[in-house]
C-alpha cells in the first residue's frame, strides 16, 4: 500500500506534464492568431470578402495569410480548427484539481484556521463556484453591459476581486489562489467550448446551406477570444503562485492576487498595440512594474496566521501517523533538518517564509505532512536541499520504515 504514495506523486506528475503541454499549445495559439488579427493590412486587390491580409516569413518559407470576417463565398474542403488544446488544458486542469486539491485536501485545501468544514463541503464549494463563474460571467456578457467591451472588462475585475476575497475566506491560501486561476482558467475554455467554436460551427452550417451567416456571431466570437487573451497571463501567475508562498501566504494574498490582473493586461496591451501598429506604449512596463512592486511589499506585511492559532491540530490521519513506530525519532530528525526553513520564523539565511507553506514545528504537523516527508526526505533526497543540513542516510531509512509502517498498519 506504501508505494501507492510513489505511484500517486508520478500520476501527479504525468498531468501535470500533460497540462503543461497543452497549455503551450493552447496559450501557443491563441497569442498568435491574436497577433496575426492585430497585424492584419488593408490591400486593394483582397477577393470579396476579405478584411484583411498579412504575410510572414517562418521555417525557411513565406505564408500569406487573409481573413474573411464573416466567411469566404465558397467554403474550402478542408478546414482547421483550434479546439482541442483548450479542451485538453482544462481537463487536465481539473484532473489536477482532483489529484493535489480533493485527494489532498487536508493538506491542501481546507485550512481549519480560515473556515472550520469538511472535505466534502470544501470540495462541493469549489465544485460550485467554478461552474457558477461561468454562468455569471456569460449572462454578463450577453446582457446590455457587454455591449461596451471596457465597462465590462472593468465589471469582470469587480467580479474577480470579490472572488479572489471569497476564496480567501474559504480556503487554505494555496488553494486560494490557484481556485481563482481555475475560476478564470474555466470562463475562457467555456468561451472556447459554448460560445466561439459553436458559433463558428453555425457559420460553418449556413454557408453549406447557402445561406448569409449571422456576422453577429463572428462578433460574439471575437469578443470572448479578446477576453481569453487578456486573462491568459495573471492564469499562469495564478497557476504558478502555488510553489511560492509569499504570493499565496501571507496576510494579502487575495490583494496580490487581484493586483495580477491588470498587471497582466498592460504587458498583453503593450504587444496587443504593436501587433497592431497603433503605437508603442512603453508606459505599460514601469506601471506593471510598479504593480509588482506594491505585490513585493504586500508579501512583506504581517502573514496571515503568522501566531500561535496557526498551529496544525491532529487528525485521524496525522494521530495514525503520530502513534506509528519510530516516530519520536522522525520528529526529531525534522526538527533537526528541516524546521530551520520549515517554520512560522525561519530563521535559515535568504528562507523568508516557509518553503510552499509547510511548516514542521510541532508533532501535529510533522505527521500531518508524513507523505511529504516520506517522498521528498525518505524516498528522495530532495530536501534538504544540496542536504544543507546534512541528514543522514540511516535517518532517511528510518523516515521509509515509519511511513510505511504506519500505513501497512491502516
Amino acid at each position: 500500500m506504501f508505494d501507492f504514495a510513489i505511484w500517486w506523486d508520478w500520476l501527479a506528475f504525468a498531468v501535470r506534464w500533460l497540462h503543461v503541454i497543452t497549455g503551450i499549445a493552447w496559450i501557443g495559439s491563441s497569442f498568435y492568431f491574436i497577433a496575426l488579427d492585430l497585424g492584419l493590412r488593408k490591400s486593394p486587390d483582397l477577393p470579396p470578402g476579405a478584411h484583411g491580409e498579412e504575410w510572414q516569413v517562418h521555417g525557411g518559407g513565406f505564408y500569406h495569410i487573409q481573413k474573411y470576417l464573416v466567411a469566404p463565398e465558397r467554403l474550402p474542403e478542408h478546414l482547421t480548427w483550434f479546439k482541442w488544446e483548450s479542451y485538453a488544458t482544462w481537463l487536465s486542469g481539473f484532473a489536477m484539481l482532483c489529484i493535489v486539491y480533493y485527494a489532498g485536501a487536508e493538506l491542501y485545501l481546507v485550512d481549519p484556521n480560515v473556515l472550520d468544514i469538511s472535505v466534502t463541503t470544501g470540495i462541493l464549494i469549489s465544485l460550485a463556484s467554478i461552474g457558477i463563474g461561468w454562468v455569471f460571467y456569460d449572462l454578463l456578457c450577453k446582457s446590455p453591459l457587454g455591449k461596451d467591451n471596457s465597462r465590462l472588462m472593468l465589471l469582470l475585475m469587480v467580479v474577480l476581486v470579490a472572488m479572489a476575497w471569497g476564496y480567501t475566506q474559504v480556503f487554505s491560501g494555496r488553494a486560494a489562489l490557484l481556485h481563482l486561476g481555475a475560476f478564470t482558467a474555466t470562463i475562457m475554455s467555456a468561451n472556447v467550448f459554448l460560445i466561439i467554436i459553436p458559433n463558428q460551427k453555425k457559420v460553418v452550417a449556413a454557408l453549406k446551406a447557402g445561406e448569409t451567416p449571422d456576422p453577429a456571431l463572428g462578433a460574439q466570437a471575437k469578443q470572448r477570444s479578446t477576453h481569453n487573451n487578456y486573462l491568459t497571463l495573471p492564469v499562469l501567475f495564478l497557476m504558478l503562485s502555488n510553489h511560492y508562498p509569499l504570493a499565496f501566504g501571507t496576510e494579502f494574498n487575495w490583494v496580490i492576487a487581484s493586483l495580477v490582473f491588470p498587471m497582466g493586461a498592460l504587458i498583453r496591451h503593450y504587444f496587443n498595440s504593436r501587433h497592431a501598429g497603433t503605437g508603442n506604449p512603453v508606459w505599460t512596463w514601469p506601471v506593471a512594474a510598479v504593480i509588482f512592486i506594491i505585490i513585493i511589499w504586500l508579501s512583506t506585511m504581517q502573514r496571515a496566521g503568522s501566531d500561535a492559532a496557526d498551529e496544525a491540530t491532529f487528525t485521524d490521519r496525522a494521530q495514525r501517523f503520530a502513534s506509528a513506530a519510530h516516530f519520536e525519532e522522525v520528529r526529531d530528525t525534522v526538527l533537526g533538518r528541516c524546521s530551520m526553513c520549515h517554520a512560522n520564523e525561519p530563521y535559515w539565511e535568504g528562507i523568508h517564509t516557509a518553503p510552499k507553506g509547510v511548516k514542521l514545528e510541532t508533532d501535529a504537523e510533522v505527521a500531518k505532512y508524513a507523505r511529504e516527508i516520506y517522498l521528498q526526505a525518505g524516498r528522495s533526497n530532495a530536501m534538504p536541499p544540496a542536504n544543507v543540513s546534512f541528514i543522514t542516510d540511516e535517518e532517511r531509512d528510518l523516515i521509509v520504515a515509519w511511513y510505511e509502517n504506519a500505513v501497512k498498519a491502516q
